[in-house]
């Protein structure tokens, strides 16, 4: 059963050993990752299952080769992201399951057993598409969708978040569009506590970090 998720993005520079001497502008970021990981673990899940889209592998050394301190994860970039959050909150006690999914949230292979204690590592950027300076250039459908989602993440909106355009999403350059969509259809049948804790786009790229608990 699903007690508890989170739901983080996962830029590289949110790790402090590739940031460098801009660590510190992720810090509130990081933070907010920190304290909503730190609750889901507060409901002793058996296992925490992390959820992201498939990017190709993609190990954090590719941003920072020189750091000998970084893990080596041979995995697609959100599942590294969300693999060194739960390194960093010591979230060893918990089985850890990696499930990448496609656009469309479904699985590319299986769930794993959702019937012990479990948590979700959810992993989702917004758009990419923000302002000028964004990846993607300025697209102004941007910001009213990324304030869509984060209204949906705020309210556990399921069928908002299973109802996210696809076309659009892909269009405005979404990290996350997949694992979110995942999330309402794992979620479905239960009541939700949720709340925002981080909402901002600081490179022009839609940052949203989400805490649910059961009602």
């Amino acid at each position: 059963m699903i007690f508890s998720a989170v739901i983080c993005p996962h830029p590289p520079l949110l790790v402090p050993t590739v940031a460098g001497g801009a660590a510190f502008e992720t810090y509130d970021l990081r933070a907010a990752c920190d304290l909503a990981i730190g609750r889901m673990l507060s409901s002793s899940p058996r296992q925490v299952v992390i959820i992201g889209s498939d990017g190709g592998p993609l190990g954090l050394r590719a941003y920072a080769p020189g750091a000998p301190d970084l893990p080596d994860y041979d995995l697609a970039l959100p599942l590294v992201i969300g693999s060194w959050l739960l390194d960093r909150a010591d979230a060893w006690g918990a089985a850890r399951r990696l499930v990448v999914v496609r656009a469309d949230g479904s699985p590319v292979g299986s769930w794993p057993d959702f019937s012990e204690p479990t948590g979700l590592l959810v992993m989702a950027d917004g758009s990419a598409r923000r302002n000028v300076k964004s990846p993607g250039y300025l697209d102004e459908r941007a910001e009213p969708f990324d304030a869509a989602v984060t209204k949906a993440l705020a309210s556990a909106d399921l069928e908002a978040l299973a109802g996210l355009d696809e076309a659009l999403a892909a269009a405005l350059l979404v990290g996350g569009v997949g694992p979110l969509t995942a999330l309402a259809r794992l979620a479905a049948g239960a009541r939700w506590r949720a709340e925002v804790l981080y909402d901002a786009a600081p490179y022009g790229v839609q940052y949203t970090v989400a805490s649910w608990s059961r009602a």
